[in-house]
């Protein structure tokens, strides 16, 4: 029997759609519902990899975990990851199907690329009772609706009956919804059964007169509010939160938190990974542009890119390269594409980012090759040495995932980390220190999610930089699926679901 559907739909971009699908997924898991999340095409950098060596989107992860079963491709089976203003490196069921400009990626969605979104849900259809799915930015982008294979005409195929979620936090909320369902067509909006409105601050009941002036316009009832959830701990996989993220704020001299500087790549990609960095007490992180942020910071990170040469480029012409090769007390961290501009040589002979070769910051003895062949996969570990950035911890360890294209290899010099990863047998290095341990390189992203090794890694950052130790930590991985339980009775608590089966 194939599965029924329920899709989230939002009037914008980071509305909260992907945050609605994890709580409903961990909703129905808690009664016994075989549910599976959904998405057709995602356009994000945050990818993950699955445990059968696949790629998809962070938040579908997220998502499945809310359910309690294995992530796959199939849950999102088209992943765009941006390489310019106009072109994406197209991942297609897991896997690199292609770089393609806009209007060429344009041509083929709704052939065979719409017919592979299509399988992929009829094998999530056939193998579960329900499939939550997502939406991705607005179903109203009408010079977009013909190719557009992520809202309703996804609806459509999945015969999905469709909640319109819509953010009260950035103003003009009742415009927003009104102006969505003016713009869809008659069977498109035929679809839509409820709104919600998203991340309300204060008393509910003053919202009353709007909503019950806007639900005779819209001719659909309002589903819920939902309250606004502060330091929720999950990722948010969308570009626009970090654009929340870059308030322009001077270092506190006087602080005793660590001011860990995140430099923000043009081409940025996996920003989720310092989530939890971020949540630490002891912490002030944030994500700079500016060689004198870099020069205030106590750790400087370097974190994974879709186009290395690109930012690497970047990185020299912006003044943080030198910055980062003159200032000797700070402790600097690269992740993927970050630790392959730590190197001496970056060189892309097959064109996988555009070609070129240009010299990496010098600050650690190795060289990356860029190749065709894409590396997603998870890994885990522990330490090379019983030591951090200088500083003893004992033995320490290491989990997380690979997604790079190319081979990096090492003159001699300490690996990061020895591990194993889930496709192979045997054990191998990772990464790479410099000599005094102040820098650090490795492959493994989401380092940062696990509790043992950031509360390591703080004892360490934190002693390097002349600190006293930190008295509060945070229980992320611990607190997980409490911060989940949280969120799904925060946004299940406030719908009234019955509008939907």
């Amino acid at each position: 029997m194939r599965a029924r559907a329920l899709m989230v739909l939002g009037t914008a971009s980071n509305v909260g759609k992907s945050l609605v699908v994890t709580a409903l997924c961990r909703h129905f898991a808690n009664r016994g519902v075989r549910v599976a999340p959904f998405k057709a095409q995602n356009m994000s950098l945050n990818s993950c990899a699955t445990p059968d060596g696949g790629e998809i989107g962070r938040a579908q992860a997220l998502q499945a975990e809310a359910a309690g079963i294995t992530p796959s491709v199939d849950m999102n089976p088209v992943l765009l990851k941006p390489t310019s203003d106009v072109g994406s490196q197209v991942v297609l069921q897991g896997r690199v199907f292609g770089t393609f400009g806009a209007t060429e990626y344009r041509a083929r969605m709704r052939g065979e690329i719409f017919d592979r979104a299509l399988e992929s849900y009829e094998r999530l259809a056939t193998s579960y009772e329900l499939i939550v799915i997502e939406g991705a930015g607005s179903p109203a982008e009408i010079n977009l609706r013909d190719t557009d294979i992520a809202n309703m005409e996804m609806a459509h195929a999945a015969d999905a009956r469709c909640l319109l979620v819509a953010d009260i936090d950035r103003g003009g909320v009742f415009a927003s919804l009104l102006g969505t369902m003016e713009l869809l067509d008659d069977r498109d909006r035929a679809r839509v059964a409820a709104f919600a409105i998203n991340k309300f601050r204060g008393d509910a009941s003053l919202l009353e007169p709007g909503i019950a002036a806007i639900e005779p316009r819209l001719r659909i009832p309002c589903a819920g509010v939902i309250p606004h959830l502060p330091q929720i701990g999950l990722e948010d996989e969308d570009s626009v939160s970090l654009e929340r993220r870059r308030e322009r704020r001077s270092w506190d001299a006087s602080s005793q938190r660590l001011r860990v500087a995140v430099v923000d790549l043009p081409y940025i990609s996996n920003f989720t990974d310092f989530d939890a960095l971020e949540l630490e007490p002891s912490v002030d992180l944030r994500f700079v542009k500016t060689p004198q942020d870099v020069a205030d910071a106590h750790v400087v990170v370097l974190p994974g890119t879709k186009s290395t040469i690109a930012d690497l480029r970047w990185l020299k012409e912006s003044g943080i390269a030198t910055s980062l090769r003159e200032n000797r007390r700070t402790a600097i961290v690269g992740i993927c594409g970050g630790m392959q501009m730590l190197g001496t040589l970056v060189d892309d002979p097959y064109c996988v980012e555009g070609g070129g070769t240009m010299s990496g910051l010098g600050l650690l003895p190795l060289r990356t090759v860029l190749d065709v062949e894409k590396t997603t996969v998870l890994a885990r570990g522990e330490l090379a040495a019983q030591t951090l950035l200088g500083i003893a911890i004992g033995t320490i360890a290491v989990n997380g995932y690979e997604i790079h294209a190319g081979e990096t290899s090492f003159d001699e010099c300490m690996p990061f980390a020895t591990i194993r990863r889930s496709n192979e047998s045997v054990t191998r290095r990772d990464g790479a220190v410099s000599p005094d341990g102040r820098i650090v390189g490795t492959y493994l992203h989401a380092l940062f999610s696990h509790d043992p090794f950031r509360h390591a890694f703080l004892r360490a950052a934190r002693s390097a930089a002349g600190l006293q130790p930190a008295t509060e930590f945070a229980y992320i991985e611990r607190d997980r699926q409490w911060r989940i339980d949280r969120l799904t009775s925060a946004i299940c608590g406030a719908l009234r679901l019955e509008y939907f089966f």
